[in-house]
């Protein structure tokens, strides 16, 4: 069985996080957080299992015929269940360990797995097998009479477990009869007997997951599909820091061999913006709350005003990108790129996203630290800052590498920061700067009614003075600058359906970028497709594209980032935040209202 596919679980705590397959294999996951080295790389390792590839941590079983496997309800716990031919059959619990503990939340740099015989006389052996930096090369290890010690470049880690040393240093097969604890974490004594303090961990992570997901205000319909998408979200989160980033994995194509392999694992402005205004339609305010302490952090550190369009989940502002040249890449399909190249880009809808992103915290009442006025003139800094750049040229949210222009949505954007911060203004009961935002928001907007306008073909265009189309124009009205109703937008969604709309997909653009002509479908274009359709009165035909979509879920229940047009296959870097909040803000929309069945 290879692993060269997406249909993959996350597991997490918002520390690290880890890609289980469908047969239960640890196949990607970074230490000791996202954006670190690979210690399980064989998603990206391009060899098959059978030629003793590494890169992964396995629970065979002889002579396996069947394998099952769903999360634990309403959390980000893993069971799988695996079967032979003689009936015999184990089931294997995999979580990252996450709970209340002495006033703080315990989630430490650690995964846990729990394997128990459920029938017959099962034979199981397990494959360590970690990988050592953006390569196939494997760690140094020491051992002791319940652990191995692997010593890693970025930090040595312990393996603490009841199962025998020799079984797993030797890969040995052996009959399973008792239920074994693997806990797989910082390199110090493991206090306790491990499969009951595993057990109570589970225990734990399983109630403080469900308590989470308790407090989330979903819609009637869509429930499991809203709930899973949400705790992938929080599964991006790094909450010490309260960074978002775009996906937990590195440099799956967009499209095969295409050269479009990216590295995702960082917090960008724009996706986490979206990402806490999905969450917050939900009511989970945590996440927005820690975000919220980031970006303040960012704002702090921002070099005469700049920002960059992505950084670091410690708030690094370097992230070189290279390549691993070791490493062959998901499929064969190179290159690995370590970093991001595009935190050199100007991208100014970032200015935009952070005021959107914090104006929140001027109205809602419910947060545990309301906004202060302190935190408002450092956010004039920002819109300032959007207001000087909104006639400037970018390289747009699509971040071209080898052109720039005008772009019409980070002019929005800009223009966005400086509404928003006349009704935060507003809010603080300041109608002096409440009149300075609005007058600034009121000269960018006669700027983009005038230029943005492509009065030759009755819409507005992609560039100011330009004639390009791209998707980002439905989010004139997302953004409330234009009404679902104006006749200005109904023009412009029907040349940007005509020209972007592939049957059941959504192209961002469709001309030639610095890679040529897309290959595939961008999922979030087409939840925005599914929106624009609601808004304008065809909503039979949103939901119906809306159940579409959902068809093309993994047996986990989320989505990457592209689509292919023909076969729906998943390209590009998984879990995407994009994709997940897509799911949610489009539920929300469709879904029939709760008073419905009351």
């Amino acid at each position: 069985m290879s692993w060269g596919n997406l249909d993959l679980a996350p597991i997490g705590n918002c520390t690290v996080s880890a890609l289980v397959d469908r047969a239960g294999r640890f196949v990607w996951a970074c230490l000791p957080r996202v954006d670190g080295d690979p210690f399980f790389s064989a998603l990206l390792g391009g060899r098959d299992p059978a030629e003793g590839a590494r890169g992964h941590w396995s629970i065979e079983l002889e002579d396996q015929v069947a394998c099952e496997q769903a999360y634990l309800r309403n959390s980000a716990v893993l069971r799988t269940l695996l079967t032979d031919r003689h009936g015999g059959q184990v089931e294997i619990i995999d979580f990252a360990p996450r709970f209340a503990r002495d006033g703080r939340v315990y989630r430490p740099t650690a995964f846990a797995r729990l394997v128990r015989p459920l029938a017959g006389a099962p034979r199981i052996r397990i494959l360590l097998r970690p990988t050592a930096g953006w390569s196939d090369r494997a760690p140094a290890h020491t051992s002791g009479s319940n652990h191995v010690r692997y010593l890693t470049d970025m930090l040595p880690l312990r393996l603490t477990t009841n199962a025998a040393i020799g079984h797993i240093l030797d890969e040995r097969w052996f009959r399973l009869e008792a239920e074994l604890a693997l806990f797989l974490g910082p390199d110090e004594p493991f206090a306790g007997d491990v499969r009951t303090t595993l057990r109570t961990m589970l225990d734990k992570t399983l109630a403080d997951w469900r308590l989470w997901v308790r407090g989330l205000a979903i819609p009637l319909e869509w429930q499991a599909v809203v709930i899973r998408a949400a705790i992938s979200l929080k599964l991006c989160v790094h909450e010490e820091t309260g960074a978002i980033v775009a996906a937990l994995t590195s440099s799956i194509p967009e499209a095969a061999n295409s050269g479009r392999n990216w590295d995702y694992r960082y917090c960008w402005i724009r996706d986490a913006y979206y990402t806490v205004q999905a969450l917050n339609r939900l009511g989970a305010l945590d996440v927005l709350e820690n975000y919220l302490g980031y970006l303040r952090n960012i704002v702090d550190g921002a070099r005469a005003g700049h920002i960059q369009p992505l950084y670091g989940v410690g708030y690094e502002a370097t992230l070189t990108e290279r390549i691993a040249e070791a490493m062959p890449g998901y499929r064969g399909m190179g290159p690995v790129r370590v970093g991001n190249q595009a935190q050199e880009q100007i991208q100014h809808d970032v200015y935009g996203q952070i005021v959107l992103s914090n104006v929140h915290a001027f109205l809602d009442q419910r947060l545990l630290r309301p906004a202060t006025f302190d935190d408002f003139q450092a956010l004039e800094r920002v819109g300032e800052r959007a207001f000087a750049m909104h006639d400037q040229p970018d390289a747009g949210l699509w971040e071209f590498r080898t052109r720039a222009g005008i772009h019409t949505y980070s002019t929005v954007m800009c223009w966005a920061a400086c509404d928003r911060l006349a009704n935060a203004a507003q809010a603080l009961d300041r109608p002096d700067l409440a009149a300075h935002w609005r007058g600034r928001a009121d000269i960018v907007r006669e700027r983009i009614e005038a230029e943005a306008w492509h009065e030759a073909e009755g819409r507005y265009a992609a560039t100011l003075g330009g004639d390009e189309i791209d998707v980002s124009l439905l989010q004139m009205v997302e953004l409330r600058f234009l009404a679902p109703d104006d006749p200005r937008f109904l023009a412009t969604f029907a040349a940007v359906e005509k020209r972007l709309r592939r049957g059941e997909h959504m192209l961002r653009y469709a001309d030639a970028d610095d890679f040529g002509l897309p290959e595939t479908a961008f999922n979030f274009a087409t939840f925005w497709l599914i929106e624009a359709l609601h808004l304008v009165g065809r909503t039979d035909e949103a939901r119906a594209l809306y159940e579409r979509m959902l068809a093309r879920l993994t047996s986990s229940g989320l989505l990457s980032e592209d689509s292919d047009f023909e076969s729906g296959e998943l390209w590009g870097n998984f879990p995407q935040t994009y994709s997940l909040v897509g799911l949610i803000n489009c539920a929300v929309l469709l879904s029939q209202p709760w008073s419905s069945v009351r």
